[in-house]
């Protein structure tokens, strides 16, 4: 099987049968394509002549540019294909089965305190079309504790504005529903009424149903949302650099800073294991013993 024989039927098994959604499939070959130019580079043949040689290679070769956590994603993404190749009988072994994988150093997750959240919520100019969006959006997506991706898939029909929850698309097709508070829900109507329409008036697309729309009226991407973001901290003259999943952080830390469980925590960001969710009781403890630190007068005893 020559290379893009072997590409085109894993991604169609990953289409197909595995249902990944188009963000996740991209990724997944691009680490593919990874793999391909380095044996290009190194002239070591193609991905099925593979050896369990050259699959160590390939993990040393990482290190000159990317990081342990980079390294352990493009792995798992062609031991993944191997495997695949191993069960569909197409190979007899999969090369990278018993590579060393760096160990990853766990980052705490950044996270934005509660005065910075309200502060940057409330300095959203209300006076267009797109700030009333981004009123909604960013209330949304803190408010909710959502993933990028799961903000720009909702639709309209997603939202029970009676009973205030929304229905969400997760991550590995999971859904859930998420409890949103009033304040959000007022936002999303105020943007409902006086903003998406006029939005929508600008494209010829027949997706009526997608909640948030860009200037042109066509959905929102997960990019979009990122350069909203960018230009409004830029527009607020804000030092903070934020990112749209730093939302979904500084959602988790603020519900277990007021005394929420941590299984409730894991439920509303749609967790499919605890320990996942466990990484916000430290970003947490860090919190109390930084503002300790700051504040307690001992503790500023030169």
């Amino acid at each position: 099987m020559t290379d893009q024989e072997i590409v085109d039927r894993y991604r169609d098994y990953l289409t197909d049968l595995k249902q990944y959604s188009i963000n996740t499939i991209t990724a997944y070959l691009e680490d593919i394509e990874t793999l391909r130019r380095f044996l290009t580079l190194e002239e070591l043949g193609s991905l099925y002549h593979l050896s369990d040689r050259i699959a160590r290679f390939y993990v040393s070769y990482l290190f000159e540019s990317y990081n342990p956590r980079s390294i352990r994603r493009k792995i798992s993404s062609v031991k993944t294909m191997y495997q695949w190749l191993v069960s569909d009988k197409l190979l007899k072994t999969n090369p990278f089965l018993n590579v060393t994988l760096p160990k990853e150093k766990k980052r705490l997750p950044n996270f934005i305190y509660e005065a910075e959240m309200q502060g940057f919520l409330e300095k959203i100019a209300l006076d267009s079309e797109t700030g009333i969006r981004n009123a909604a959006l960013f209330e949304l997506l803190y408010g909710a504790g959502l993933r990028v991706s799961e903000l720009t898939q909702i639709k309209i029909t997603d939202i029970d504005f009676r009973t205030r929850v929304i229905l969400i698309h997760g991550k590995g097709k999971k859904d859930r529903y998420a409890p949103i508070h009033e304040f959000a829900l007022e936002k999303i109507k105020a943007y409902l009424n006086q903003s998406r329409p006029s939005l929508k008036a600008r494209s010829s697309s027949r997706d009526d149903m997608t909640l948030f729309l860009n200037f042109k009226g066509t959905p929102l991407s997960t990019r979009g949302v990122r350069v909203i973001l960018n230009d409004e901290c830029n527009r607020q003259a804000s030092s903070m650099k934020l990112t749209p999943h730093e939302f979904r952080h500084s959602f988790a830390t603020h519900l277990l800073d007021h005394g929420v469980d941590l299984r409730t925590v894991q439920e509303l960001l749609g967790h499919a294991s605890l320990s996942t969710t466990q990484i916000y009781t430290k970003v947490s403890r860090e919190k109390l013993k930084q503002v300790m630190m700051d504040c307690h007068p001992r503790a500023k005893r030169q």
